[in-house]
């Protein structure tokens, strides 16, 4: 282990996992750790599994400074609550970083998680060159996060952000589990992609996505479409490429509001590479005022799976400055 004056964990709260990491103050992951989120029956649930994978990090001689929580929904980093996650069924207003710090402790900071990611590319990662970006994170959901000056921009309620429900189609989209219609998290949802993808296969029968996923529906990932693409499989392209260009449909709206125009791509779908970082900048060109096109930039994340623990963390540094 590097020697470092300050320790934090950073959580990395998602809609199927909890990711853990022991952060020293230089940015380096001393140790990880993967629990199961268990969003099924509200929050009780979800805190002790937090508390598990905290007990479980904690080091003889080390010192943690604090917790940094990144969490879906809407997040009052100043109350410590988060408010009705899309994807946590049973979920009201909850003071997470409350019990959390009751129970360990240990000071907790949280934040939205999105905002948690963007926070790690800011100070970590591919957004370091940069003093105004949008980051957008696709994985279960699709979550946004806003740096404009250097700073994370909320918004009036810390809800800034929620590039995921931007609708594409308000008039005959799918419904979001927000209750809205045609939000981009219902196209690209690690869900609702794969479902998708079931349903055009039969039309799609030397696919080999079939070969790949053991001829079994149930075995189908994101990871398997990226990985048949790779084989050169032409649906799976098609389907990486129709993503890209989905995304860019609502980046162009964001691009044009705020007047940014560097966007970086991170979460585990955009590990289907260049071919959906290439459509997405392709959309978004075509579709954001003449005056920003040329400076449209959509590129991956550097820290990859690292950004939500490594921005969380840096909550904690920041707050003990």
């Amino acid at each position: 282990m590097v020697k470092s004056d300050k320790y934090a964990i950073g959580v990395d709260l998602g809609g199927t996992f909890i990711k853990f990491g022991l952060v020293s103050s230089e940015g380096v992951i001393e140790k990880k750790l993967k629990l199961k989120t268990n969003v099924e029956n509200g929050h009780e649930p979800v805190a002790a599994a937090i508390l598990e994978g905290v007990t479980g990090l904690i080091e003889s001689g080390v010192k943690v400074t604090g917790i940094g929580i990144g969490s879906p929904g809407t997040v009052n980093p100043s109350k410590g609550t988060v408010d009705t996650p899309p994807n946590f069924p049973n979920w009201g207003v909850v003071p997470l970083a409350k019990i959390i710090e009751k129970k360990s402790g240990i000071e907790t900071f949280i934040e939205n998680d999105a905002n948690a990611a963007a926070i790690g590319e800011l100070i970590f990662g591919a957004g370091k060159e940069y003093k105004s970006f949008i980051l957008v994170t696709l994985g279960t959901g699709v979550g946004g996060g806003i740096i404009f000056k250097g700073k994370v921009f909320r918004g009036e309620f810390s809800t800034a952000g929620e590039i995921g429900h931007m609708s594409i189609n308000q008039f005959n989209g799918p419904k979001c589990n927000c209750g809205g219609i045609g939000c981009i998290e219902a196209y690209l949802g690690n869900k609702h992609l794969v479902a998708a993808v079931k349903k055009e296969l039969p039309a799609h029968t030397s696919s080999k996505i079939y070969e790949l996923m053991d001829y079994n529906f149930d075995n189908l990932t994101p990871q398997i479409i990226s990985k048949a693409a790779e084989q050169g499989d032409q649906y799976a392209k098609s389907v990486i490429i129709d993503c890209g260009e989905k995304l860019g449909m609502v980046l162009a709206s964001a691009c044009n509001l705020l007047d940014i125009s560097t966007i970086i791509v991170g979460g585990g779908v955009a590990g289907f590479g260049s071919v959906l970082y290439e459509s997405a900048e392709k959309s978004t060109k075509s579709r954001v005022l003449g005056s920003i096109s040329p400076r449209i930039k959509v590129i991956p994340a550097k820290l990859k799976n690292d950004a939500g623990i490594l921005g969380a963390a840096s909550l904690v540094f920041d707050k003990n400055k």
